[in-house]
Formats: structure tokens, sequence, C-alpha cells
């Protein structure tokens, strides 16, 4: 049983009363008799919690940064009204605000209450149980139960950089209609015919159809759609290195993101797989505009593991589903001992098949620390950062010469970067 501060008021009214006018044990005892049977019958008259009906929105989804509102219904059920509060329990990692609601109710009816909720990471939060206090008629006493309802709240990425993606688009579309018969061969596929104007390519003169009109017509071509990206994200502890706000991981998704909304836009069909030591994460091939969801909601709960990633558990997982060429874009780290112990041994695997894209994000204090020479102790320090970005760049082109592109660049210069090879490598035909 609760009570409520009335029940306190009555109770000190009484002893007031006793001491002033009735000052003996007998006066007590009909002072304490009085407060117990107003608090009993209160208690008596308090609805049962069998008369609670609680239902709590299931699953709510929502971008990292933003927040969003969770519907708590109460219903009535009983015969007798309804007069407490209600607690809508989240975990610290929710951000819940409003969390307390009044509540009275007649008999059948009603009431939907919201809690607002703002997540400080990604991935799902689960709600924890409603606590309900119930209250008598006279608001002297009730009681209290605690519920399980479920609930939960899913934060996914923010994706920042999906403010690029409709100026990626155009300039893709752009760049599909803008290739010609000059470019023939792998990497392109027919469009059209157009009629010969000096300066094309004669090898493009489709005779056929130059016979059926009266000009000489000559075939078009567009880069060619429905090729395959392969996106690999490292979820070892080399994904867990702080980047600026957030980790290497976020990153790379935020980048990832881009990429494969883009990729789907251009008719590609794109998948994911998130590993470690195991998969964590996989989309499967999938294109069109159904795809970023997919990707956002893949990769909302995916946090970096504190082990060395199995690089080649990691290519052997990447064989069984890549059966086709591909592009297998590889988000890693480009630190040399990574590279070195990591990468050189397999990445020849992949690159007999496939055309493989290494994506690493840098490290802004490194590029800070060798700006800074104001003092001695400074000046260690930017002589170790500049050795530390010799070595990245003898990495690359190491990497280059053995023909795989790198893209390398901070954490919000990343998502652009990327999406900018691609469009070179549709430009090119290399895809």
């Amino acid at each position: 049983m609760v009570v409520t501060g009335r029940l306190v008021l009555i109770a000190v009214a009484a002893a007031i009363t006793v001491a002033a006018a009735i000052p003996s044990w007998v006066g007590v005892l009909l002072a304490t008799t009085l407060v117990g049977a107003l608090a009993a019958a209160d208690r008596l008259l308090t609805p049962s919690g069998a008369d609670v009906t609680l239902h709590r929105t299931e699953l709510s989804v929502l971008r990292l940064g933003g927040h969003t509102d969770i519907e708590l219904a109460v219903t009535n059920t009983g015969s007798r009204p309804l007069r407490g509060v209600v607690w809508d329990d989240w975990p610290a990692g929710a951000g819940a605000t409003g969390r307390e609601h009044r509540i009275a109710l007649a008999p059948g009816n009603r009431v939907r209450s919201h809690t607002t909720v703002a997540p400080t990471r990604r991935g799902d939060r689960s709600a924890g149980p409603v606590t309900v206090r119930l209250f008598g008629p006279m608001g002297l006493a009730g009681h209290q139960f605690r519920r399980e309802v479920p609930g939960r709240v899913r934060a996914l990425p923010p994706f920042r950089s999906e403010r690029l993606l409709s100026s990626k688009v155009k300039r893709l579309q752009h760049l599909e209609g803008r290739n010609r018969a000059d470019q023939r061969g792998a990497g392109t596929e027919f469009d059209s015919f157009r009629e010969y104007v000096p300066g094309d390519d004669v090898r493009a003169i489709d005779w056929r159809a130059t016979a059926r009109a009266a000009d000489v017509l000559v075939r078009t071509w567009r880069p060619e759609r429905n090729r395959h990206v392969l996106m690999l994200l490292d979820t070892g502890r080399i994904g867990a290195a702080r980047i600026d706000e957030g980790t290497r991981l976020d990153s790379a998704i935020e980048a990832a993101l881009l990429l494969g909304s883009l990729a789907a836009a251009g008719g590609d069909s794109v998948g994911l797989l998130a590993y470690d030591r195991r998969v964590r994460a996989e989309v499967r091939q999938a294109t069109g505009k159904g795809l970023p969801p997919k990707l956002m909601h893949a990769l909302a709960g995916v946090t970096p593991a504190l082990v060395d990633t199995d690089t080649e558990g990691l290519v052997r997982a990447v064989v069984q589903r890549a059966r086709r060429r591909s592009l297998i874009v590889w988000f890693t780290s480009l630190d040399s001992a990574a590279v070195t112990e990591n990468l050189l041994p397999v990445l020849p695997v992949l690159a007999q098949r496939h055309r493989v894209l290494i994506v690493s994000v840098t490290d802004p204090d490194v590029a800070a620390a060798a700006a800074d020479r104001t003092g001695l102790r400074s000046l260690y320090r930017a002589a170790a950062a500049e050795v530390r970005i010799a070595e990245h760049a003898v990495l690359q082109e190491s990497l280059r010469r053995s023909g795989i592109a790198v893209v390398a660049a901070s954490a919000t210069d990343l998502p652009e970067a990327l999406a900018d090879e691609y469009l070179e490598l549709k430009q090119s035909g290399a895809l």
C-alpha cells in the first residue's frame, strides 16, 4: 500500500487535535484508528491492477541525433474510475524525458501519453517496465505495481552525407547521357542511334541501321548498369579508434551509406558485409530505393569488437558471396602494421577476380600535430606525425601499383571522396 501527502496532512491534523483537546492515550488511539480506517477504506476502493491495460509502441525508428515520441496507451477496463500516476521507464542511453504521466480515466476510457526519447548512440534500446500507482477516490492511499510492456527504439546512423546524394545522382545521370560511341568495350552497353557527325569513331557506325535510313547512323553507349558492388566493413578493434566525435567505424558507415545509395540509384546491385571474426551484419545484393533503409537498419546496432579481424575468414566469406566480378570496397585502416600483416597476404586473392578499393579515414590529430611546430615538444610530435604520414603515402602508392585503388580522407570528406571515386570508375568503365 502507498499513501499520499493528503493522508499525512490528516494524520498531522489529528495529532494536533489530540494534543489540544484529548491529550491522552485514548485520544491517540481514536486518532490512529480514524486515520487507519480512512486509509484502509480508500485502499479497498482503489481499482485493481487487473483493470488497467497498457500498450506501448513496439518499435520506433529515428536517426541518431533526432528525437521521437513513444506512445503509451492506458485503458481502464474496470468499473471504477482510475486516478494515479504512470512512469514510463527507459534506459539511460535512450535519453528519455517526460516519463511521468498523471491519469484520470472513467470506466472504458483510454488515454495516450507520450515520452520523448533522443538516443545518444546507434542501435536498439529496449524499454523498461511501466510503473503504475493508483489511488482511491479520497486520494489518501492506493497501491503500486509494475508491468512489462514490450517497446523498443532504434537509432539509425545519422547519414548526414545524404545531402550530397542528389548532386551525385545528377552527375551520374549526366555521365550516363554524355557517354557516346567513343566509349566502347567493357563497362558500356548499347543505348540508342544518332546521326553521324565528323569526329565520331567510324567503328561505331551501324551499317544495318544506315541501310534502312537516309543518314549514316552510329551507336551510342552508356555506362553499364547492374554491376555488383560489395562493401566490407572491418568491425574489429581497428574500427574502435576514435576519429573526431565518433569512431573509425562510424565514419566508414557514413561513407558506405552514401556509396550504397549512389550505386543503387545508378542501377548497380549493392551488398554489404560487416565482419570481424564472424558476420556481424549482412545485406544481400539489392538495388533500388529500398536499399538505403536496409543498409541503415542492418548497421544500426553494429559496434566495434575489441578483437583482431580475421581477414582470411573475411576473404573466404567474400569469395562465397561474390560469384561475379564485383567492385569490392573494403573499409579498413592504412596503418603499416595492419596493411602488412592483414591486408597484403589476402588482397591478391580478391584482386584476381574483382576490382578492389581500399577506403580509410585519416586521423585529423595526426595532421594537426604535423602542422604544429610552436615548441620543442610540438616539434617532436610533428616529426612523428610526418613519419606516419609518409608511411601512409608509401603504402597507398604500393597498393596502387598493385592495381588496388585507395581512397583516404578525413571523416568529413570521406563520403564525398568515395562517391567521386565511384563516379570516376563508372566513367572509365572500370566496373
